[in-house]
């Protein structure tokens, strides 16, 4: 019930910022993630309205993209950078890669629906070069709350 509440607020904010100082002015009341705070290895669960999508944070500005629109198009996972969030429209954060409110864009030009959560699992050992990142897996998505089905979150 207070996620609920929380998305009803997260709406009536973005339908007051239309112009662009009340992007401005949203900018300072979300909580993003940023590109910046992620590292190799670290895992994003994110909820949609529409869909889930778990992201595996990979170097240079790549991540590898499990669920949603992939998972549909069995192009699972996939390599793709992403562009940042927008609120809508053309105005696109690119220095984020989520915040509960907006839509994620993909470096293949997919934005998703809006955002309603997000969950960061830090990768406990950043693995070293010659390792890949470790992998989203059913426990951690049922620790978190979610279960896989169909890059839907249930």
């Amino acid at each position: 019930m207070e996620e609920m509440a929380k998305l009803e607020q997260n709406r009536a904010m973005l339908d007051a910022v239309r112009t662009l100082t009340g992007i401005v002015d949203h900018v300072s009341s979300f909580e993003p993630v940023r590109k910046a705070d992620l590292r190799r290895g670290d895992q994003l669960l994110i909820a949609t309205v529409n869909s889930l999508y778990s992201i595996s944070v990979l170097d240079d500005g790549a991540y590898l993209i499990r669920g949603g629109w992939f998972d549909r198009q069995g192009a699972s996972p996939a390599l793709v950078s992403i562009a940042g969030c927008t609120w809508g429209g053309s105005v696109i954060k690119t220095d984020i890669v989520a915040a509960c409110g907006l839509y994620l864009e993909f470096g293949n030009r997919l934005v998703t629906s809006r955002i309603r959560a997000i969950r960061l699992v830090r990768d406990e050992a950043s693995p070293g070069e010659d390792e890949a990142p470790t992998r989203m897996d059913e426990s951690v998505l049922s620790r978190c709350g979610i279960r896989w089905s169909d890059g839907k979150a249930s």
